[in-house]
């Protein structure tokens, strides 16, 4: 139940932003090491991913395909429900974060560690979990490109940029891969520091630039808790449609929790430096939001359904062998 450690880095960049945001020629420095630290991420991600083995597992299509499903189906249809607020409600670039978040993959660390706490399918989590970073580089600006459009939040002719600075790096990660994938392997704890200090330059960047145009006025205390009511609401009905929807497909428990933890998921850690090359401008700062929020809220959310999960099963298991419900 305690803040994540990282989320409250990210809290601390933001007050950074606000008291030294970058000005005048400091502007373009910044613009370049954070198109530099992006790069380097999604490089990063291409060598630790195997494609191959993630695709390779793919056997159990069912399972995968209904993670996938939620992830990239059943959340942009539930997020689009926010177009009908008021924009006095939810100003329209938060409106766009709620957009943005949902057409995110799922997370890789939270899923399986999770999936694991609950007594799930793990092996399955982490082939479906890999499985929808993979996807996420391509589909999530193509879901983005459609959602955002139609709302005035998103410029489809930027998706060349987007993929020069997506998915050529990821792409390149991916070739470089049998060379350095095992040095990657062996340095990951140094090298998540690097992805860590390259999503915090984005955070910088999208919140400083949001500070010296005056972009946070139009966050009320209003907005912030209509805001969170909607990162509340999302989560519980996409965990309570993924467990009904996982049972009446007839999966069995193990499966039905791999199902519920990594379809509820979304990736901090992929979603900020792929916001930074979406959105343009003050209002970044702003379309952020929603996934900071939601992040912390399924950490805290799921945390508690995971514990609870595994007592059940394990206590469960020396007196009937039953199987608990999801």
């Amino acid at each position: 139940m305690r803040p994540d450690p990282f989320l409250v880095l990210l809290l601390l960049t933001v007050g950074v932003a606000a008291l030294v945001p970058a000005r005048g020629a400091a502007v373009e420095v910044v613009d370049v090491a954070v198109t530099a630290a992006i790069a380097l991420l999604f490089f990063l991600y291409g060598a630790r991913l195997s494609a191959a083995e993630a695709f390779s597992g793919l056997r159990n299509w069912r399972l995968h395909g209904t993670v996938l499903a939620a992830t990239f189906v059943l959340f942009p249809l539930l997020g689009s429900t926010v177009l009908l607020l008021p924009e006095w409600l939810l100003p329209a670039p938060l409106a766009a974060g709620v957009l943005f978040l949902c057409c995110l993959p799922s997370t890789v660390q939270s899923s399986i560690a999770f999936t694991g706490i609950a007594r799930g399918n793990v092996p399955a989590a982490i082939v479906a979990a890999s499985v929808s970073n993979v996807l996420g580089v391509v589909v999530t600006p193509l879901l983005a490109a459609l959602l955002l459009a139609t709302s005035g939040g998103f410029d489809p002719s930027t998706l060349g940029d987007i993929a020069l600075r997506l998915l050529v790096p990821f792409l390149a990660g991916q070739a470089a891969r049998p060379l350095i994938g095992r040095w990657v392997a062996r340095h990951r704890g140094r090298l998540a520091l690097v992805d860590r200090g390259s999503i915090l330059l984005v955070v910088y960047a999208a919140f400083g630039e949001g500070v010296v145009a005056g972009t946070w006025r139009a966050l009320t205390p209003v907005s912030l808790a209509v805001l969170a009511g909607v990162c509340v609401l999302l989560l519980v009905a996409v965990l309570a449609l993924t467990a009904l929807g996982s049972r009446l497909l007839g999966f069995g428990t193990a499966d039905r929790i791999a199902i519920v933890f990594c379809g509820s998921k979304k990736s901090l850690a992929s979603g900020l430096p792929i916001a930074g090359v979406l959105f343009g401008g003050p209002a970044a700062a702003l379309v952020v939001v929603p996934l900071m929020l939601f992040h912390q809220i399924q950490l805290m959310a799921c945390a508690v359904i995971a514990n609870r999960l595994g007592r059940r099963r394990l206590d469960a298991q020396p007196t009937t062998g039953a199987p608990s419900q999801v």
